[in-house]
């Protein structure tokens, strides 16, 4: 049985209608409690959870003068919402230099790996950065063709998947040091973090499973037509996915500075652990993926089960650490 998950897989959606609510309510003036939980289509109760939050919300210092200013009185005794000392959140962002570069370098990369009806959404949204004059700083930014392997092979993957064909694929896998063939039914080809997949049903796994294209090695189309398996594409953009072979089942312990871990990453299981940890059980499918997450969150999580990743884990983590230690002698 799945334990329902913590309050705080909540808080991305929280800090969302926070941000919008604040612009909203600054138009208006104040609003009535109804109104503003039908526009931001949650129930009055949640709204009212919000906004209590939202009083100990504003600039950083967190004195009186900095932070923003609820009507307690007329929320209580009115039901109307009132929001002061937020002018701020008012103003239009704009992006600095390199976070505009940033992110027309990274549509540029979607962009020639996409299908059709994507890539008409990624030109639309550069045409309207530049329009504003957002990517002034990287418009002379150029992401080659040639940056990618395995692009080449795009013309027949995208062909099979808007012809709803199946594919044979060579696939090299460099942890295993293996190269095989395999029957796969395509979905869509996706970008996930720094690189690109083919998103597909495979007939060798007997499940869902994302091929990076710089791992395809040679793919042809074939006559037989996908099944109701790869109708539809799957959501990728959380950054997670199921990789080239069987995901092992790992337990972390998070304290409560890692306690973020669950909102950036799919957990299929949680439950309270010891003097305010978390424990949480993530599938994953790459071992060097796992100590990544690891160093990032250190001192602040271990693992639980199995015992060799921890094992390795802490291996990893001393074979660094004396790295840093022969530098401090030399």
């Amino acid at each position: 049985m799945t334990t329902p998950k913590p309050a705080v897989h909540a808080a991305r959606e929280q800090v969302g209608r926070l941000l919008v609510l604040v612009p909203y309510l600054h138009q208006r003036g104040e609003v009535r409690v109804s109104e503003a939980a039908e526009a931001l289509g949650v129930d009055a109760a949640q709204l009212d959870k919000d906004l209590r939050v939202l009083f100990m919300c504003g600039l950083p210092g967190g004195y009186p003068d900095d932070l923003i200013n609820v009507d307690l009185d007329a929320l209580e005794g009115e039901g109307i919402i009132r929001v002061d000392n937020a002018d701020y959140l008012a103003r239009p962002v704009r992006f600095a230099p390199s976070e505009a570069a940033a992110l027309v370098v990274a549509l540029r990369a979607i962009e020639q790996s996409a299908s059709p009806e994507t890539r008409e959404v990624v030109e639309r949204t550069l045409a309207k950065l530049e329009t504003a004059g957002a990517a002034s700083a990287a418009q002379q930014i150029h992401v080659s063709d040639d940056a990618s392997p395995g692009t080449d092979l795009l013309p027949v993957l995208q062909g099979a998947i808007d012809r709803g064909r199946q594919l044979e694929i060579s696939y090299y896998v460099p942890t295993r040091d293996d190269q095989s063939s395999r029957i796969v039914e395509p979905r869509a080809i996706t970008r996930v973090g720094d690189a690109t997949y083919l998103d597909a049903w495979c007939h060798t796994a007997h499940g869902d499973r994302a091929f990076r294209l710089d791992r395809i090695v040679a793919a042809s189309e074939l006559p037989e037509a996908v099944s109701e398996r790869a109708a539809e594409p799957r959501d990728l953009s959380g950054g997670w996915f199921h990789g080239d072979g069987e995901t092992v089942a790992v337990t972390l312990r998070l304290q409560p500075a890692a306690q973020w871990v669950p909102e950036y990453y799919l957990v299929t299981e949680t439950s309270p652990g010891p003097e305010g940890t978390l424990d949480v059980v993530i599938d994953v499918a790459s071992e060097s993926w796992l100590h990544q997450l690891l160093f990032r969150v250190a001192p602040h999580a271990s693992v639980l089960a199995p015992v060799e990743f921890a094992e390795s884990f802490t291996a990893n983590a001393r074979a660094a650490l004396s790295l840093y230690q022969e530098r401090s002698v030399g």
